[in-house]
């Protein structure tokens, strides 16, 4: 397929842009290249894909020339703004980059699926939930805490109204707390699991918030991307109805506390540090996330294949567990 991976050098965006090259498609990968995320497209281009370079998150005209598409894949999200002092910016304006970035440029994208006539599967974000029940099922109420899961919901309603001029139906996966390589060049936006193996390998205590006892359902990386391939095939062979906006969870389907991850990192770096606590300063976190991924494992056969645990040591065999980018 002639394949278009927007956010491709990001962190989940470049894992299925190189899983595509190499299962041999065509595959163009676009992005800003803000902080020197050209290094997850190494392996990439190597693989035979292509980089399409935008001066901003809503500039699609250069991808304009380069299609149509048979697949999009949009991967392409502002997930924070980071200040001057490296922290997350809360800000009303922070906030109105968030979603000015995030819905228009999904609703670039829809326009664009219209007229090519392609399948579309994008990344949503269980981030929608809130502090809603556990587990999480996409039948429940949303409650985002956040600019970042405010546009995710209203990325899925747009999807839904523009869903009868799309020729497939458009699929979007609530992806869970993921983790895996090339996530280092986040930041401070990067998952726990990076974040605190980097703590741990520099011989630091890892902080947590107190006291550790918060789950998170992490999910591997290699997993997500398999969900995405799937719901892509899904759409294509018509087993999701076209006409309506399709949703699914893709996460662990399981959940683990920090205090668990703590020990999996320092049963992997063969360390001995104990966590560091300190009391949560936000507002709008969640304390609980676990999925329900029934509804996906019957659409189109998806089952993680890592706990938390396995993951862990896969994301340690790749040599990018806890390395800054370039080390």
């Amino acid at each position: 397929m002639r394949t278009l991976v927007t956010g491709g050098a990001g962190f989940i965006g470049s894992n299925l842009a190189l899983r595509l090259a190499r299962d041999g498609h065509d595959v163009v990968a676009a992005d800003t290249f803000g902080e020197g995320r050209w290094r997850n497209l190494v392996e990439f281009v190597d693989a035979g894909g292509d980089v399409v370079t935008m001066t901003h998150p809503l500039d699609l005209d250069v991808v304009d020339k380069l299609g149509p598409f048979d697949a999009v894949f949009h991967q392409a999200s502002v997930t924070g703004v980071i200040g001057a002092d490296g922290k997350a910016d809360t800000s009303p304006a922070g906030s109105a980059a968030i979603l000015r970035n995030n819905i228009e440029g999904f609703r670039k994208v829809l326009d664009r699926c219209v007229t090519w006539g392609s399948t579309l599967v994008w990344a949503s974000s269980c981030s929608i939930y809130g502090r809603g029940p556990v587990p999480m099922r996409e039948s429940a109420d949303p409650d985002p805490l956040n600019a970042y899961a405010f546009s995710k919901l209203a990325k899925e309603r747009l999807a839904g109204r523009m869903a009868p001029k799309l020729a497939f139906a458009p699929v979007g996966l609530r992806y869970s707390n993921v983790y895996g390589p090339r996530e280092d060049d986040k930041g401070p936006l990067a998952s726990m699991v990076h974040q605190l193996a980097k703590q741990m390998r520099a011989g630091k205590r890892p902080r947590i918030f107190e006291a550790g006892q918060q789950r998170r359902d992490f999910v591997y990386v290699d997993d997500v991307v398999e969900a995405s391939l799937q719901a892509e095939q899904a759409s294509r062979d018509g087993t999701l109805d076209a006409g309506q906006v399709h949703v699914f969870n893709a996460g662990a389907g399981a959940s683990w506390s920090f205090n668990d991850l703590v020990a999996s990192l320092n049963e992997e770096l063969g360390t001995d540090l104990p966590p560091d606590y300190f009391p949560n300063p936000f507002d709008f976190t969640q304390d609980h996330t676990e999925t329900d991924i029934t509804k996906a494992a019957e659409a189109f056969g998806y089952k993680p294949t890592h706990d938390l645990r396995s993951g862990v040591a896969a994301f340690a065999k790749t040599g990018h567990l806890g390395i800054a980018a370039g080390g």
